[in-house]
């Protein structure tokens, strides 16, 4: 069977990458995915091979809305002589569309309520994968009728993190370590603040290192200003292997970095400044990490120096192990006869 992945954003890497090591040894794979944050590095870093098809069009809504359906069309004229018999993505409002037009079924997995790139997709995916403490009459309400709906155990985090292999908290001697991610500048979910972390970046860099991992090549540029000459901006991605033993707390402004760090144990403050989803609310509900949206400097201090590192979140991690065989028995149950 041919499988195709579109894989859209850095994040989707993290998340079907075991899946696709699976997948691979019965059957081909073909991964599209469009110059976005760090998604080719993350591509290029775990040695995929993969197709780029069309381009990010930025933080403006009306330049999405007019380069969706070209996206469509670069996708449709790849694939359709390659003919893949099943799609499969997470938050692409791309695939389900094209699957749809090349005659192919496909899952559609997402785990935002509030994104209206949803519509498109949940009328178009054959199934539709959300997490237990997603509405699901939220997905309703955006075109999923009710018999496409699964809702999977657990968070997405889970789905992937359950086979995540954690290496020892590197012991060092100096100053803490605190990672942040800033927000997502030009996501079409996100409609709060943009640049709101200066403050917290600065008072943060005179008493611990402070290292921003960016996701664009314009965020990075912003934070490599003199002013930030204390803050330690990445030039390239790192993976979670690299990040998580060696963080003493993270700051996320996102969403699916912030969340894999807590459940992975790590300290961690989300900053995020839109509407808070489910998934959030859950963990959030469950201690695994805390939500400071005009969070000081000396918060995130006094934070850091009563944080204790945690096993990683054993309940979220059993219901991922369920999640990802759910996923891909779901996936392979759309094979063609």
């Amino acid at each position: 069977m041919r499988i195709w992945f579109d894989l859209s954003n850095s994040p989707h890497i993290n998340i079907f990458k075991s899946l696709i090591r699976e997948l691979e040894q019965d059957h081909e794979v073909l991964i599209t995915t469009r110059p976005l944050a760090n998604t080719i590095e993350l591509l290029e870093l775990h040695g995929f091979q993969f197709e780029v098809i069309g381009r990010h069009y930025g933080a403006s809504k009306w330049r999405k809305a007019l380069g969706y359906p070209v996206r469509i069309g670069q996708l449709y004229r790849h694939l359709r002589p390659l003919r893949p018999d099943v799609a499969i993505s997470h938050s692409s409002f791309h695939s389900p569309v094209v699957a749809a037009l090349l005659g192919i079924p496909s899952v559609y997995m997402n785990d935002n309520e509030h994104t209206l790139g949803n519509v498109p997709s949940f009328v178009s995916a054959t199934k539709v994968l959300i997490p237990e403490f997603m509405d699901a009459a939220a997905a309703r309400r955006q075109g999923a009728r009710a018999d496409k709906i699964i809702r999977y155990p657990g968070v997405k985090e889970g789905f992937y993190l359950w086979s995540f292999r954690l290496r020892e908290r590197e012991r060092r001697p100096g100053r803490p370590r605190i990672y942040v991610r800033p927000e997502p500048w030009t996501a079409l979910y996100y409609d709060g603040a943009v640049g709101f972390l200066d403050e917290l970046l600065l008072g943060l860099a005179r008493e611990a290192d402070v290292i921003l991992l960016p996701r664009s090549p314009d965020q990075a540029s912003r934070y490599q200003a003199p002013r930030f000459a204390g803050v330690t901006v990445l030039d390239k991605p790192l993976t979670l292997e690299e990040i998580a033993p060696a963080c003493d707390l993270f700051i996320g402004a996102g969403g699916t970095m912030t969340r894999e760090m807590a459940v992975l144990g790590v300290p961690t403050i989300s900053v995020y400044q839109a509407a808070l989803l489910d998934v959030d609310r859950y963990l959030i509900g469950r201690g695994a990490m805390s939500h400071e949206p005009k969070l000081t400097a000396a918060q995130a201090l006094g934070a850091l120096r009563a944080a204790r590192r945690r096993p990683p979140n054993h309940e979220v991690l059993e219901k991922g192990r369920a999640a990802y065989g759910l996923v891909k028995s779901t996936l392979l149950g759309l094979a063609p006869a």
